[in-house]
């Protein structure tokens, strides 16, 4: 169990209305009076929508007091429109899927956040940390999640983009080597956000080593291209939100299928194998065929 520690009777005396779980979590945090610059923030990046929706989630909630210890100028520079992409993630970093009430979060050892890093969770000495922050309140429930109170603003470790986190992996030498013939790692690297749904070189190799080499050359760099995009959906669409979906157009400009079994995702014949390889700019799902596109 959380030990309220750090934690003013006023801020205490503040969050009591937010036990209403008719509000939805923007609203609990409004009440509170404690989070104007974490709504700000919020709102600012392009997630107050999100975080008052559906959801549920877990909030760990930086006070205006934590974001005080950035200094009033790193406040201004986040807040500032074209600082929204960074802003965004930092947020998201603070913010995990589901309701989490504090017995669960103190159950493990971290937990993944939706910027897709996970936060440390250390229990040690009748105290709890996120991510290096102090837990100063805990079960602030909302109708659509739980927030807890931290008392600073927790950064995200720097994270490779999708043709970095792909080359990490160790498994995409083929894919890469495609992208890059095809004129599309640079896209890849720098642009986003993407859904990549990206095959193994297991994957590649049954294709057969001609084939390859033959997409491979220069005169078939259009031809590559087209295949490699039916792989690459625009935006982050995480393998929850991938389930729901029967289809989503490519950036080629073609529909690539979805099916959900109850436990398999199939997309365009290929089986997802593994998801939710995050990047700064998109997320990987790891299929186990080459997925083509239909003449």
């Amino acid at each position: 169990m959380f030990r309220p520690i750090l934690l003013s009777t006023a801020l205490l005396t503040a969050l009591a209305p937010a036990q209403e779980t008719t509000k939805n979590l923007v609203q609990v945090a409004a009440e509170a009076g404690q989070f104007q610059i974490l709504l700000a923030a919020a709102k600012a990046a392009g997630l107050a929508d999100t975080l008052a929706g559906k959801g549920p989630f877990t909030i760990f909630a930086p006070t205006d007091a934590a974001f005080g210890k950035l200094g009033d100028a790193k406040i201004a520079e986040l807040l500032k429109p074209e600082n929204k992409d960074t802003l965004a993630g930092i947020l998201k970093y603070h913010v995990v899927a589901g309701s989490l009430p504090a017995a669960k979060v103190t159950a493990v050892k971290e937990l993944t956040s939706l910027q897709g890093s996970p936060l440390a969770v250390v229990v040690a000495d009748g105290k709890v940390t996120i991510a290096g922050a102090n837990v100063v309140a805990t079960d602030v429930t909302a109708q659509n999640g739980v927030i807890h109170v931290i008392d600073a603003v927790v950064l995200p470790p720097a994270m490779p983009n999708l043709v970095e986190a792909a080359a990490k992996a160790g498994t995409f030498t083929t894919l890469l080597a495609a992208a890059k013939a095809a004129g599309l790692a640079d896209t890849l690297a720098n642009g986003g956000p993407f859904t990549v749904f990206a095959p193994t070189d297991e994957a590649f190799a049954k294709l057969g080593k001609e084939t390859i080499a033959e997409l491979l050359q220069p005169a078939n760099r259009d031809k590559l291209a087209g295949i490699l995009k039916h792989h690459v959906v625009a935006g982050r669409v995480v393998a929850a939100d991938a389930v729901k979906l029967s289809e989503a157009k490519t950036i080629g400009g073609t529909t690539l299928p979805l099916k959900w079994d109850g436990k398999t995702l199939a997309v365009g014949g290929a089986k997802v194998v593994a998801t939710d390889v995050a990047a700064k700019n998109g997320v990987i799902h790891v299929v186990d065929a080459v997925i083509l596109p239909a003449n």
